[in-house]
């Protein structure tokens, strides 16, 4: 189904186009000569009084949605609302048209949890707030329920992230390429982009020390994520750890995403072991090996197995496992499969994440779309049935564009096993300091939604060479968080640092 938006705001025919491709997925907005049908927005207002209606033509027949509302506030406010009712009215002539009402209904953002929030912090009780996401936006009760307990399980933890910083490095390297990564790491190949990476992570590394000890940042839980980690050397991967730990330590919490099973051994687990690590990741991804081989993982699962047993061995108690619903091939049998080989390892923490089919992934290039194999949505529930089983509940949440059937990934632990870095990161609550390729820092005026970006460049030859540039904006991304807090409220108290 190819559709074409005619729209008099501009600026909102991204957000239709999302919610188009709620319902027909990527590339149905795309331009075309001779598109299958025509959406049309029309906006009407009186005063603050907005209407927005959008009539979907296809062939003979017109189908009608529309959404009215109060549009008041602040600018950044009001360009919420206007943008609510606009993709409210576009979502309600989808499902007139096609009689479909997706678990999300018409949310596309990223953080579902936030809408919850908000309404709470307006003085909603929880039942309340779900029942006005409900009602506004036709999430269904499954995934209300899912909401729910990712709130019950943040608990005070979500208000203890406030103010607080934690820290990221990135290790963009991983041994092979899987077919559906879109992130700009690379192969390890014969190693020669490393020890250059290495050097410009330790220098941004230090400058960020500098800049954290002005701020009079208390650095709370460490992050070592990817690509994989793991797939350095042991002296290169200590060196990390190393100076992290110099620079920035004691941590409450320090994770690092060990992630392909192929990538450990006992020497780097020992390595790891002697120093603050808490938590691990071990990621499957799946349990079966014909799939690894089709997605371009170089392990099997008997490999899996061995290393998380080694890792329990050597006194690990705190272990996450990733699996990914809806990789090519699979079907619902298969990724029960998976679950169950998962159950018998028994995780402390298992991430079920929705495949995301991004543009520069070889997934997109092949054209693959995992409806046509099996369905999304019943192995998203599958895993959470199993996290269940096993004693878990869910703790984050989140979204991205090009999910398969527009679901989700969902974060779930046994109880005191909360990633701290994970509530932090997802509810951006936290000041986050990051290092590394493709790394993002955050800083983050309490009492504001504001968010101070500061991206590092993704591609890895120019990170190393451009580490002392990226320093600088980063620096002067902090700064200018603090002046634009100072102006706009009159007083520095108000940003926590």
């Amino acid at each position: 189904m190819k559709i074409r938006i005619e729209t008099p705001i501009d600026e909102f025919t991204n957000d239709l186009a999302d919610v188009i491709r709620i319902f027909f997925g990527e590339g149905a907005t795309d331009a075309t000569e001779a598109p299958d049908g025509f959406l049309c927005h029309r906006h009407t207002a009186e005063g603050e009084e907005f209407q927005e209606v959008c009539v979907l033509t296809v062939g003979d027949a017109s189908y009608t949605g529309s959404a009215e509302g109060k549009v008041a506030g602040s600018a950044v406010e009001r360009k919420r609302l206007f943008k609510r009712l606009v993709k409210r009215a576009c979502y309600s002539a989808m499902t007139e048209f096609t009689g479909r009402h997706p678990a999300w209904g018409s949310l596309t953002g990223i953080r579902p949890t936030r809408l919850l929030r908000q309404a709470m912090e307006r003085g909603m009780d929880l039942p309340c707030s779900l029942a006005e996401l409900r009602d506004t936006f036709d999430v269904s009760e499954e995934k209300l329920g899912v909401l729910s307990e990712v709130i019950a399980s943040q608990g005070k933890m979500y208000r203890e992230g406030i103010g607080a910083c934690d820290l990221y490095i990135g290790i963009p390297f991983c041994t092979t390429r899987c077919s559906y990564c879109s992130f700009s790491a690379g192969t390890i190949g014969n190693g020669k982009q490393v020890e250059p990476y290495l050097q410009a992570l330790m220098k941004e590394l230090a400058a960020g020390q500098r800049l954290a000890a002005e701020a009079g940042f208390k650095i709370r839980t460490a992050y070592i994520g990817g690509g994989t980690p793991s797939s350095l050397r042991v002296d290169q991967m200590e060196k990390i750890i190393d100076a992290a730990e110099r620079l920035y330590g004691p941590f409450e919490e320090f994770t690092v995403e060990a992630g392909r099973p192929d990538t450990l051994d006992e020497e780097k687990l020992s390595m790891m072991k002697n120093h603050s690590i808490t938590r691990i990741s071990i990621n499957p991804q799946t349990m079966n090996d014909e799939t690894l081989a089709r997605i371009g993982r170089a392990h099997t699962s008997r490999k899996t197995v061995e290393v998380f047993t080694k890792a329990r061995q050597m006194g690990y108690d705190d272990i996450n496992m990733d699996v990914i619903a809806a990789l090519p091939g699979e079907n619902e049998s298969m990724f029960a499969y998976t679950l169950e080989q998962i159950r018998k390892l028994s995780p402390d923490s298992l991430t079920v994440h929705t495949l995301a089919i991004k543009r520069s992934s070889r997934l997109h290039e092949s054209g693959y779309r995992p409806e046509q194999e099996a369905s999304c949505a019943a192995m998203v529930e599958m895993g959470r049935e199993a996290a269940h089983s096993m004693g878990m509940h869910a703790y984050y949440l989140y979204r991205q564009k090009y999910m398969a059937e527009n679901l989700e990934n969902v974060g779930y632990c046994t109880p005191g096993r909360e990633c701290r870095y994970n509530i932090d990161n997802m509810e951006e609550t936290a000041n986050i300091l990051a290092f590394g390729a493709c790394a993002i820092s955050k800083f983050i005026p309490v009492g504001e939604e504001r968010i101070v970006r500061a991206p590092n460049l993704s591609n890895i030859e120019q990170y190393t060479a451009r580490v002392d540039e990226l320093v600088m904006k980063k620096e002067k991304a902090y700064f200018e968080s603090i002046r634009k807090s100072k102006e706009e409220n009159n007083d520095s108290s108000n940003f926590c640092h």
